[in-house]
């Protein structure tokens, strides 16, 4: 997680030094003469206009440049793209967080376990899951909490806890896959309205000039661009949770099969 976030930081400052620093630029030295001298005054003034212009260029940033697009969009719809934004990173950082405090060592917690079973100590079993935060301790916890009922019931205990901790793992995701399709769809409205308003402004105009049409076009245009960048942000982010997600899954299912091992191995020591 703080790999992660040490990432998102750099990209950050990434970022905000797009903002490029102005180019200074040297004076011609003194003519000789009065003809040489207007020669190199045109000329110097022909270097400073585009000069000025690169300038006013470079001081323009990345972040500069996506507010500038995003104001001269449809505030109406790119309000809601924005809003679907914020909803999914919402959402992406929460499961983030969960899924990162959920990941557990298994090998160590498993010895653990497997140390206090030797010992026939249930209860100091009990306690390291309890102690352990995770869907694999507390998957573990409820089997434990059953040995005295029998393997079976301590298998089935098992296999309904690890749904149940899926089902945890797997939490909020619906709403982040809501959030990536809405964004697009968004966008694509916007730019079906903004196509609409095009033909209006023809309409009212009687003339299909390009001054015309394209207030209308750039509103189509921008809302669609905002949309599917959104969409891609929370894809990367829908595809870290669903991969970290599917990572603890596996963690459960294999350490399930070495847990119902020791489970086998007390029962048989202890004659149950």
């Amino acid at each position: 997680m703080k790999k992660f976030f040490a990432m998102f930081a750099i990209c950050g400052i990434m970022t905000l030094g797009l903002t490029s620093v102005a180019v200074a630029q040297e004076q011609a030295a003194a003519p000789d003469s009065a003809a040489t001298e207007v020669v190199q005054d045109s000329t110097a003034a022909a270097e400073v206009a585009p000069a000025a212009a690169e300038e006013v260029v470079e001081e323009v940033g990345l972040h500069k440049m996506l507010k500038v697009k995003f104001i001269e969009g449809s505030a109406f719809f790119m309000s809601f793209v924005a809003a679907a934004l914020v909803f999914g990173l919402a959402f992406c950082i929460e499961r983030i967080v969960y899924l990162n405090l959920s990941d557990a060592n298994v090998e160590k917690l498993l010895k653990q376990i497997e140390d206090a079973l030797d010992k026939k100590d249930i209860d100091g079993a009990i306690a390291v899951c309890r102690n352990t935060r995770g869907p694999v301790a507390a998957m573990f916890l409820e089997g434990l909490l059953r040995f005295d009922q029998g393997i079976d019931t301590v298998d089935k205990t098992v296999v309904s806890a690890a749904g149940v901790q899926m089902g945890l793992l797997e939490k909020g995701f619906s709403w982040i896959t809501l959030a990536i399709a809405m964004a697009p769809s968004l966008g694509f409205l916007g730019t079906v309205i903004g196509m609409v308003q095009a033909f209006d402004d023809i309409q009212a105009a009687g003339d299909i000039s390009p001054t015309v049409v394209a207030g209308g076009m750039k509103v189509a245009l921008i809302t669609t661009i905002f949309g599917l960048i959104v969409a891609l942000i929370l894809q990367l982010f829908y595809n870290y949770v669903l991969t970290k997600s599917e990572s603890i899954v596996r963690d459960m299912e294999d350490s399930s099969l070495i847990f119902m091992d020791y489970a086998v191995k007390y029962t048989s020591k202890s004659g149950k």
